[in-house]
């Protein structure tokens, strides 16, 4: 047994005795009706949870979650219920607690989740039976364990006593869910909605800067903020057994309310899936199946679409839909914020409300005048199908059934699909619900200042003055407002298909993706470092030229090729950084000094060129680059997307003073530190060496950190996070998985550290997903629980 699994045995052991599952819970048996399920936790804490119906299983993801992660998943009850500012506090009425209170506070009296759980039960107009069981199970499961425990008892100081722990409703869990939705809409815009006021008699009304509208408005691909992914799927022509691998490597947020949480789940005939969730969702949202595997990257497509109104002379809430006005709606909405005196103190804001949705305000861009104020439509505010979704995503068996899954629900908030099965086909799919802005409607509809605005970034800024400028109906769509199936891309390979958070365009080289709306994504562009990256290792590892074994991927090879830790951008410049610094070894920073480059210089010629723990010099060339130095000579070819740019603007004096700024920068810092003894992750008081580094860079193991002076980087933000390599075949599925940062936020967890460590090492945890597979792990420990209906 190796010192990893030792460690991860007597991790279960004490988890067991801490938790008092030994042997069954007390208070917790079975009775007719009532809850119950078997959980297996195998190595590292990873339930397996067998239950004879979704209640049960939702009843023992519930318990499982609860009894790793509690402390997260109230935190994200406090969030969406608008109480902050109550529980966490807050400096003034602008906090950012404040203004998150309000926008959910809004929602709640809106009864935004309450009108998504009516209409007929089919998974598209309203949540199955089957999604309302399982979340209806997940909370009882939490509430159980919570009960059993007591808060005053619980094991984590995040939330032991705290008065925010409190047993869950399941409209809680329902709200949880629908913020995920909006994360990319109007969640993202919360600033501006929260800001939006009409104007005075005397002139345009005084708004708080809206920092998170503002940054929504300048980013380039509509993204969430601080996440991303990479992921392969491969077919028969790119793998050894010949039949279908995933790789999964989602970069999210290492602490806070969007990790990942690993587990399987079993109901006997009917589903059977592991992989993981983030933490408070019921179902598994990324991995396989005996037969299908499939793994999420943020899309660049947008979520929201803009409305430009023509306001009513003299009345600055109405507007004009052809000719005809109509009065927005307005509603007060008030939350208590703590007072200097331990008080608390109402704050109130009024929003305004169109039939396009909320009105937005972004200072000097969106501005609310007498004459025009903007309007949103979030297209995921109604997204009510995503659990369904992802519960019919686990039951296909192949990528053509996976296919018709997305096409009847579409219900991927912000995110593409790959994929790949056992018989060797892959796919790719940007599915995610987009606003129907066709080209057509945004020739007619996009006003021509706005034009550029759609061009470059794709976000759209229709008429909302004319009716006809509205977003229609596909008529393939699941509903009204958003891009049909038929508009979407879709590619189906045998070799590969893959995507780094860059749009569809090159899912596949050899067959590009072309001719859809501008709103989905560019086409014809510059693709990211990251990007390029991932298309040339895999490439590289079908050419046998990687200096790996043979030809194609195996679970090994494509677990070397993810954390083989390449800096790209260091392959193709540093030679010609290191020569420019040698011939000009003096350079101006920023900030007018004149700075020695010969250190620098001689710790990038001796880099490896790569981000591993023992990677010198790795950290300066991420300095350069996030100084803005790494600009290139040659241009982009459309016909060479993957190797072009390619060669350093040795010319250009921003290069030099790129340096000599990423020198300041590291002051008191080796410049040729080992990467693991500066780039860390605390865990108690163990700092565990990281690997991995910035996308900026072009390296495909994203890692992201904030510099601390004179010290490193401390403590990862946010990067690889769940990554999973998965071979599909006759025999079922197999590979390696790991999450980077653990299974448990509890300091007091035996799984708080176990897998940062493993990753440290570029370890692994095997797939266990057959019995033969979960029964030959040697830390394997049963327990049942379980709850009667009147207990």
């Amino acid at each position: 047994m190796t010192a990893a699994q030792r460690l991860g045995a007597a991790g279960v052991v004490l988890g067991l005795v801490m938790a008092g599952l030994s042997g069954p819970p007390a208070g917790a048996h079975q009775r007719d009706h009532g809850y119950s399920a078997e959980i297996r936790r195998a190595s590292y804490g990873v339930p397996h949870i067998t239950a004879t119906s979704y209640a049960n299983l939702g009843f023992g993801v519930g318990y499982v979650q609860a009894e790793d992660n509690l402390c997260v998943i109230a935190e994200k009850v406090v969030t969406v219920n608008g109480e902050r500012s109550r529980y966490f506090g807050a400096t003034g009425p602008t906090d950012a607690n404040v203004r998150s209170d309000l926008f959910f506070r809004k929602a709640i009296d809106d009864r935004s989740v309450e009108r998504l759980l009516d209409g007929r039960r089919d998974g598209v107009h309203s949540p199955s039976n089957d999604v309302r069981d399982q979340i209806r199970g997940f909370v009882a499961g939490y509430n159980s364990y919570l009960r059993r425990t007591g808060a005053s008892r619980l094991t984590d100081p995040a939330c032991r006593a705290r008065p925010w722990v409190r047993p869950l409703t399941e409209l809680d869990i329902w709200r949880t869910s629908w913020a995920s939705m909006v994360r990319a809409g109007s969640r993202a815009m919360l600033d501006g909605i929260v800001a939006a006021a009409p104007p005075t008699a005397t002139g345009p009304a005084a708004v708080q800067d809206a920092p998170g509208a503002a940054a929504v408005l300048a980013a380039s691909d509509g993204a969430p903020a601080g996440v991303g992914s990479n992921a392969y799927g491969l077919g028969e022509a790119a793998t050894a057994n010949r039949g279908g691998m995933v790789l999964a490597n989602p970069h999210f947020p290492w602490d806070g309310a969007e990790r990942f949480y690993r587990m399987h789940l079993k109901v006997p005939g009917r589903y059977d899936v592991e992989g993981a969730a983030l933490i408070g969702d019921p179902i598994v949202e990324i991995g396989h199946n005996r037969t299908l595997a499939w793994s999420h990257t943020v899309s660049t497509a947008r979520r929201f679409v803009w409305h430009r109104l023509a306001l009513v002379p003299g009345d600055p809430t109405s507007y004009y839909v052809d000719g005809k006005p109509r009065k927005m709606t307005t509603r007060t909405v008030t939350v208590q914020v703590p007072g200097p005196n331990g008080d608390t103190v109402p704050v109130s804001r009024t929003f305004h409300d169109t039939h396009f949705g909320p009105v937005v305000v972004v200072p000097g861009t969106f501005d609310w005048t007498a004459g025009t104020a903007y309007a949103i439509t979030d297209i995921n505010a109604t997204n009510n199908r995503a659990f369904d979704g992802w519960l019919q995503m686990g039951r296909a068996e192949t990528v053509r059934d996976l296919k018709r899954v997305l096409d009847r629900y579409q219900f991927l908030p912000w995110v593409n699909v790959i994929a790949a099965d056992a018989r060797g086909e892959a796919l790719y799919a940007d599915h995610s619900v987009v606003p129907r802005v066709t080209d057509a409607l945004a020739a007619a509809c996009i006003p021509a200042p706005f034009q550029p605005l759609y061009a470059s970034s794709g976000q759209a800024v229709l008429d909302g003055s004319r009716s006809s400028c509205a977003l229609g109906a596909d008529p393939d769509a699941a509903v009204p407002g958003i891009l049909g199936p038929a508009n979407l891309p879709v590619r189906f390979r045998t070799d590969y298909v893959t995507n780094s958070n860059d749009s569809y365009w090159l899912a596949n080289p050899q067959a590009p993706l072309e001719g859809y709306a501008r709103i989905l994504g560019d086409e014809g562009t510059p693709r990211s470092l990251r990007t390029r990256l991932g298309l040339d290792q895999v490439q590289q590892r079908l050419a046998g030229t990687d200096g790996l074994p043979g030809r194609g991927f195996t679970a090994d090879r494509l677990w070397r090729t993810v954390f083989g830790n390449r800096v790209y951008g260091g392959e193709l410049v540093r030679d010609d950084l290191v020569a420019l610094c040698t011939a000009q070894p003096t350079g101006t920073a920023s900030n007018g000094a004149t700075v020695d480059l010969r250190a620098a210089c001689a710790s990038l010629a001796r880099w490896d060129l790569h981000a591993d723990l023992d990677s010198r010099g790795a950290h300066l060339f991420t300095e350069f680059v996030l100084a803005n130095g790494l600009r290139f000579a040659d241009t982009f070819a459309v016909t060479d997307p993957v190797r072009t740019p390619r060669r350093l603007d040795t010319a250009n004096p921003a290069v030099r003073t790129a340096l000599a700024d990423a020198e300041q920068r590291l002051a008191g810092i080796p410049l040729d530190a080992r990467l693991g003894d500066i780039q860390t992750e605390p865990r108690g008081d163990r700092r565990i060496p990281i690997h991995g580094g910035r996308a900026e860079a072009g390296i495909f193991n994203m890692i992201v950190n904030n510099r601390v002076p004179g010290v490193g980087y401390p403590k990862v933000v946010h990067g690889s996070s769940f990554v999973m390599a998965v071979e599909l075949g006759r025999n079922g599925p197999s590979g390696r998985q790991i999450l980077t940062y653990s299974q448990s936020t509890n300091p007091n967890s035996p799984w708080y550290a176990d897998q940062t460590a493993l990753y440290s090492g570029k370890g692994w945890d095997t797939i266990k997903y057959t019995e033969a597979q979960i029964k030959a792990d040697p830390n394997l420990r049963t327990y049942r629980v379980g709850e009667g209906r009147h207990h």
